[in-house]
């Protein structure tokens, strides 16, 4: 299958699902040296800020995969939300690519915090609106599952 890596860092969808046979076909990271990197560890230009790039020109794929930042919903952040110009709209960006390419499944991927951050408002939103194109599934996921160093919250959405 063919996947995307939006809000890509280093690559860890992309080293994931390559592992299990699928073939990334896009991958966008607005900062620089990460973008670098990601060419250095996957063999593949990785496109910048996802906001600049028009969703038509987005190949055709099977999989999202998004990691979208989590500052805005941390605890260690300020906790702006959606309110957060910088990158608390990323989301609504994630659906209107989910919108018009439809692939079949969705991997998402944030803080723990986003179930709780404005008593449970934001998720609220999150979830309904998945909910309008996908069956959704989530969990959290704890580290020493996976040797990596903090906790995750997992949206697994299947095409309805």
């Amino acid at each position: 299958m063919k996947f995307i890596d939006l809000f890509a860092g280093l690559g860890g969808f992309h080293l994931a699902l390559e592992k299990l046979g699928h073939k990334c076909v896009f991958a966008s990271e607005i900062i620089s040296e990460l973008r670098e990197l990601y060419q250095t560890n996957h063999g593949m230009e990785c496109s910048g800020d996802i906001n600049a790039i028009k969703i038509k020109d987005i190949p055709k794929h099977d999989i999202l995969c998004a990691g979208f930042p989590c500052q805005p919903f941390s605890q260690a952040g300020f906790q702006r939300g959606f309110e957060d110009e910088k990158s608390g709209n990323f989301f609504y960006k994630i659906m209107e690519i989910l919108e018009h390419h439809k692939p079949e499944f969705v991997f998402l991927e944030n803080v723990p915090n986003l179930k709780t951050h404005d008593g449970g408002k934001t998720y609220e939103i999150i979830h309904t609106t998945l909910e309008t194109l996908y069956d959704v599934r989530e969990d959290i996921i704890s580290p020493h599952y996976f040797g990596i160093p903090h906790i995750v919250l997992v949206f697994i959405l299947l095409e309805d």
